[in-house]
């Protein structure tokens, strides 16, 4: 078909739109009604020579009483589909009462095989007859389709043109409803780029043979045409004969139905049926290909979208065991979950997890992501274990930076992250990061916040400079340790004075928690409250249904307002008597104490605890670790010229001294021995250390640390590897600074320019 023709029947099928569904319709809601009519008319002429004999074959099957009849009926219509109705379109354009036309209609929709009822009912066609019907203009939406001006039978246009025909009017609706394009549109120059970025480099390595190519956030399907058409035409050039396998995954209804029905217009029946998708097919929370395993993967994920639903779906983080997002990885377990704010790294993750091992091109991936999949995410946390697994395992082959501004419906940063478990062994060991934001052409007329689009020199440039794999200003060649990084924790002593006071012993008082309520408590049943909760239980009762009501100076308005009430869990822990007895217990402890040590200060709080110790043995008082360090807590406070306190001895000989590592010499009763000391939590820090460091973390540590706190020492436990990915560390460009020169230059012209304003003012003054 040549591309006259092609122009020609978009614009007679785009018109329709306007001319029978103005006032009826928002422009946002035209494809609703155009799209599916379009699938429609273009099955009603595919299948209008067989209607007979599948008429024919649904009779004998029936009479056979045959359940299973889509083989034979599809063997019958010669297609992937049929239509068991009585009517063609063309019979209803006879009716002339709209009831009995929105009847037959239905009838003939009812008709049709159950992969295009599954793509009317994503359309939610059905949903529009009764507003067409009403407006009487049902008969003349099949008439204007029916229009020998345009001819989408066979005989008038192939599968292929249908097909081409189909997505020009999807991307002219989305670029008319620009807002919302981005959802699920991707420009068809960035297309075009993640095709080139996943096929040229094995371009010569194209065998015969059939190939999987998967899209798990498919939209309308594009990438998948995009890619196959790419794959094909590589093919064509070298001589082999390829057949692609598409597979695809929809959660939006309409666009899932837009991607089929581009599938079965085009005459790929096979791959229809692996396209899967309807607003209960979540890729996340419900994969539709568990066990498959792609040879080519290009998507464009959403991103900033909350998947807290799926997540919950999965048996939340506690309980998820997708082996999609749980991995094991040199030995560990690593969760892939991310944050429940945004989910756009797990369609990578899932991508990757479905990377063909057995072949000898294995898998290539190109996947869309904004900025935040490159530094989101904190050591061990999801995000940043993804980018881990990906590098370590030597995934990651280059990551593109586009242009601004080159989406529909957004104007942040955009990148193409292209991945292979073959990488060839120039690239091994080594990721490409490539600055292309200033390699584009300008649009004459913007398309929401679309400014520009990727002319085709700029995408060769761009896949040049991939394939080059060379150092050049806008491309950066690193070895992969170094994006990654260890996150260390830095502790320090915690140091202690002390000294029982009677506030202390108030404090104690309410020790349990809730203070304020504990306080109203004591203040309204008195001090012996903690010996008398039993007998006075019905009474704090009634004391807590008043907590937390209406004040006496509230207004008006807010005397209707539910009162507050204690939760539940807080009310049992107020009556319950075992709390107040220990708090009373401390209360005690802390009394005979005082009467003992009286308001001596102790500097030194491993002193105390013995002198403690003591005296509460020579009382006969016992208190268990956890309620003596409550009390700690009520009469101690930090002070850095105390000594440290120390948490654990070690036996001489058991261990070495390693104050980097925490374990410090000591002596006790005059003899060496190795003590650790109990950790500040204020005073904790953490480190980023590159893995790229010469020495390791301790070199690190000695040199940006120690300095400055000679007393602090390594968590070792505690050290976690991340991974993130600056582009703006590599390629920043300063602005230069203006010369001396250029600002005196300015200044100059200021004052001259102030001088005669001045002049202005005064001559006009003496007047």
């Amino acid at each position: 078909m040549d591309q006259t023709t092609h122009n020609k029947i978009v614009s007679f099928i785009w018109g329709i739109a306007d001319d029978v569904l103005r006032d009826l319709f928002r422009r946002g809601k035209y494809p609703d009604v155009i799209l599916p009519m379009c699938v429609i008319r273009r099955m009603d002429a595919v299948l209008e020579p067989t209607k007979k004999q599948v008429l024919e074959t649904k009779d004998m099957l029936d009479e056979a009483q045959i359940t299973e009849q889509r083989a034979a009926l599809c063997g019958a219509s010669g297609q992937a589909f049929y239509n068991t109705s009585k009517f063609t379109l063309r019979d209803l354009t006879s009716r002339g009462n709209q009831q009995q036309l929105l009847a037959d209609l239905e009838d003939y929709l009812n008709g049709f095989s159950p992969n295009v009822q599954d793509i009317l009912e994503n359309f939610k066609f059905r949903n529009q007859l009764p507003t067409l019907s009403k407006a009487d203009a049902l008969g003349t939406l099949i008439a204007k389709f029916l229009d020998p001006a345009i001819d989408l039978s066979p005989a008038g246009i192939d599968n292929h043109a249908m097909g081409t025909v189909f997505e020009e009017l999807v991307r002219k609706f989305n670029e008319e409803n620009n807002e919302e394009a981005g959802e699920h549109w991707t420009p068809r120059d960035a297309v075009r780029l993640m095709a080139n970025l996943v096929f040229l480099p094995i371009e010569a390595e194209i065998k015969s043979g059939t190939y999987l190519l998967y899209d798990c956030a498919c939209g309308t399907g594009g990438m998948l045409t995009v890619a196959e058409e790419a794959l094909a035409a590589i093919a064509s050039k070298r001589g082999k004969q390829v057949k692609s396998l598409l597979y695809g995954q929809e959660i939006n209804p309409e666009t899932y139905a837009v991607c089929k029905a581009d599938m079965l217009l085009k005459g790929e029946g096979g791959n229809a049926d692996q396209i899967i998708g309807g607003a209960e097919w979540s890729t996340l929370a419900h994969d539709a290909f568990p066990a498959r395993e792609f040879d080519f993967m290009l998507a464009n994920p959403p991103y900033g979208k909350s998947w807290k639903k799926d997540l919950e779906a999965m048996g939340g983080k506690d309980g998820m065991r997708d082996p999609r997002f749980k991995v094991i990885h040199i030995g560990e377990e690593l969760s892939l979950v991310t944050r429940t704010s945004d989910g756009q790294m797990l369609f990578l993750a899932n991508m990757a997890s479905k990377m063909n091992n057995k072949s000898l091109l294995g898998s290539r991936i190109a996947e869309v992501h904004n900025g935040s999949s490159l530094f989101t995410g904190d050591a061990g946390q999801g995000e940043s274990n993804i980018r881990r697994w990906l590098i370590e395992n030597d995934w990651l082959e280059a990551i593109v930076a586009l242009p601004l501004n080159l989406f529909y419906n957004t104007g942040i940063a955009t990148y193409i992250w292209v991945l292979t478990n073959k990488k060839p062994d120039h690239r091994q060991g080594k990721v490409q990061l490539i600055d292309a934001t200033s390699w584009f052409k300008p649009l004459r007329k913007n398309l929401g916040k679309k400014n520009c689009e990727l002319s085709p020199e700029d995408i060769d440039r761009i896949s040049a400079t991939f394939l080059d794999f060379k150092e050049v200003p806008e491309s950066k060649i690193f070895p992969n340790a170094a994006f990654g990084y260890w996150k260390v924790t830095v502790e320090r002593p915690l140091r202690l004075h002390s000294r029982i006071t009677p506030a202390a012993l108030t404090a104690l008082q309410i020790a349990s928690g809730d203070q304020e309520i504990r306080q109203a408590l004591l203040y309204e049943f008195g001090d012996d409250l903690a010996r008398n909760v039993q007998a006075l239980r019905s009474e704090m009762n009634l004391f807590l249904d008043g907590w937390g009501g209406d004040d006496d100076d509230e207004s008006d308005e807010e005397e209707d307002a539910p009162k507050r009430t204690l939760p539940e869990k807080k009310r049992k822990k107020l009556l319950d008597a075992s709390t107040w007895e220990r708090d009373q217990r401390l209360v005690d402890a802390a009394q005979v104490l005082l009467e003992m040590f009286g308001d001596e200060l102790f500097e030194d709080h491993n002193h105390f605890r013995a002198e403690v110790a003591r005296a509460l043995k020579l009382q006969g008082s016992k208190l268990g670790a956890a309620d003596l360090k409550v009390l700690y807590k009520a009469v101690s406070w930090r002070e850095e010229s105390a000594p440290p306190v120390i948490a654990k001895v070690h036996k001489p000989g058991k261990l070495t001294a390693n104050p980097l590592r925490g374990f410090f010499d000591d002596t006790n009763a005059g003899k060496p021995t190795i003590v650790e000391y109990e950790s500040d939590s204020d005073l904790r820090d953490t480190e980023q250390v590159p893995l790229l460091e010469d020495g390791g973390i301790e070199a690190f540590i000695r040199r940006e640390v120690l300095p400055y706190t000679p007393d602090a020492w390594i968590k070792e436990d505690a050290t976690k590897i991340g991974y993130e990915i600056s582009f703006t560390r590599h390629f920043y460009k300063p602005k230069p600074l203006r010369t001396l020169e250029e600002i005196s230059a300015d200044i100059l012209a200021i004052e001259k320019e102030a001088e005669g304003l001045l002049d202005g003012l005064l001559k006009g003054g003496a007047r």
